[in-house]
């Protein structure tokens, strides 16, 4: 029983990763512009988060990155809020 138990763990612990790698991939696929060409770079990189629905882990930092208003940042403001609040890393 314990040998099954272990085997499974092992088999779970290999088959989660790929299942997230699919799942990236068929977002990557999706990231194109109006236009229908590839995009590249940070707009690839936004466009493959937003298609994952943020199963990313967020940092509690960049929930902390808000506006004097209360509103969320973006672009420089909201990279520069989070690399202060994350201490320059």
């Amino acid at each position: 029983m314990k040998k099954i138990i272990i085997a499974l763990s092992i088999a779970f612990s290999f088959a989660v990763p790929s299942i997230a790698f699919a799942d990236q991939a068929a977002c990557e696929a999706k990231a194109v512009s109006k236009e229908g060409k590839p995009l590249y770079g940070a707009a690839k990189d936004a466009s493959v988060k937003k298609c994952m629905g943020g199963a990313v882990a967020d940092s509690g930092c960049e929930a902390k990155a808000v506006s004097k208003d209360g509103k969320p940042l973006y672009g420089a403001a909201k990279a520069a809020s989070i690399k202060k609040c994350e201490g320059g890393k």
